[in-house]
């Protein structure tokens, strides 16, 4: 009891830190409410998302019309809609309007390559819209060149907050990165296909995706929201769309949050979806990996370490060896969905497992608790909620993938 008065007390210690509000959320204010265990969402989509963003098709009325000639740069400098046709190598598409201006750029069958620079490289806006009327292709074929003290390492490169929406398709090809944006990315529609040898999507402050179908190869990670000079920032909101993603590390990495609320999403990575806190709301998510398949991880201290399950349709399919379908530093909190994992070692976690909700399948047998895995293999878990105390097989002491 001692120790648990204690472990109480620190607890509240650490909320009051993290700036627990009045309604109880732990995250920042500036982020949306959450109920003590978890079960509501962090962001809500008519928050993220204004009407103009959702749009998919742009007023082309006054729009101004470019057809891409090789060797030709194209200086955007005015707010306004802009549309992009033609073939053409070494390219570029400036935008460097005033820091209130709002620029559309419409690409209508615009094919695009280059040797060492950006196809579309926004550098001052107020924000950019990226909508396809008709099926694009973007391509950087060398290693790419800075410019002045600024690394421009994607395809797309934005410094500027951006959308990306439309009715068509974009190929896009990198040496490097795919698609990057130094403030917040939003995708609404469109179709997207992005084979890049590092990452394909990355965002420093956030990436939200409300529609759209994806097609991602990366060598790295398929999406990636980090920022380096603020922690509290660098999330993940999938609201929708149809993913398939085959990545070298991780196909969803976030340094705060991963929120998925809907969508089809397909992964084949060494591990899945990876932040500090992974909530689950609804969709269907089937994802093979071969380290960890989901995994919430100290990176920020915005966010408590734990992964939420409240909805959806999770299977994951673990390969041999070492791994964790399902891997928290912190808590695991099921509330509902249902849960379907196949591998060694079903779940793993530091904190404590709550079983509230929903359904758990662990190797082809429902469970009524969330296992853990000990060391030389057994499980031994804490259910909480419906369930308290559980065992099955295995020894004494925590071990996880390195043991006490």
């Amino acid at each position: 009891m001692k120790r648990r008065s204690i472990f109480t007390l620190l607890t509240l210690a650490l909320v009051i830190a993290l700036g627990i509000t009045a309604a109880g959320s732990i995250f920042p204010t500036a982020k949306a409410g959450t109920s003590s265990e978890y079960g509501t969402a962090v962001f809500s989509a008519d928050e993220l998302f204004t009407q103009r963003d959702k749009e998919q098709t742009a007023d082309l009325d006054g729009a101004v019309y470019y057809t891409v000639t090789d060797g030709t740069d194209i200086h955007i400098t005015d707010k306004g809609v802009y549309v992009i046709s033609g073939t053409a190598s070494n390219v570029t598409v400036f935008v460097e309007a005033d820091d209130d201006d709002k620029v559309q750029l419409v690409l209508d069958g615009a094919i695009i390559t280059t040797a060492n620079f950006p196809c579309i490289y926004v550098r001052t806006a107020d924000k950019v819209f990226i909508t396809t009327a008709a099926d694009s292709t973007l391509s950087v074929t060398g290693t790419f060149a800075m410019d002045g003290t600024v690394k421009t390492d994607g395809v797309i490169f934005s410094r500027q907050d951006l959308v990306m929406n439309g009715t068509a398709s974009l190929t896009i090809s990198s040496t490097y990165n795919g698609i990057v944006c130094k403030d917040d990315l939003k995708i609404t529609g469109g179709t997207y296909t992005v084979t890049a040898t590092s990452k394909a999507i990355q965002a420093n402050d956030s990436i939200r995706i409300l529609g759209g179908s994806f097609v991602l190869t990366a060598g790295t990670d398929g999406l990636h929201a980090e920022n380096d000079e603020d922690t509290s920032e660098g999330y993940i909101f999938i609201g929708g769309g149809t993913f398939s993603i085959r990545a070298g590390d991780d196909a969803m990495h976030a340094q705060t949050a991963v929120q998925i609320d809907g969508g089809n999403i397909t992964i084949s990575a060494s591990e899945g979806i990876e932040g500090t806190f992974v909530q689950i709301n609804g969709g269907t998510v089937y994802l093979q990996a071969t380290d960890d398949g989901i995994n919430a991880a100290n990176k920020s201290k915005a966010y408590p370490v734990a992964i939420v399950i409240n909805g959806g349709d999770i299977t994951v399919v673990m390969g041999s060896g070492d791994t964790d379908g399902i891997d928290s530093n912190g808590d695991i909190i099921v509330n509902g969905g249902t849960v379907n994992v196949t591998g060694n070692s079903s779940f793993d976690y530091d904190g404590t497992a709550q079983y509230n909700g929903g359904t758990i399948i662990v190797n082809g047998v429902q469970v009524n608790y969330i296992p853990n895995q000990m060391m030389g293999g057994g499980a031994f878990s804490r259910g909480g909620g419906q369930n308290g105390w559980s065992s099955q097989g295995g020894y004494g002491g925590r071990g996880g993938r390195g043991g006490w």
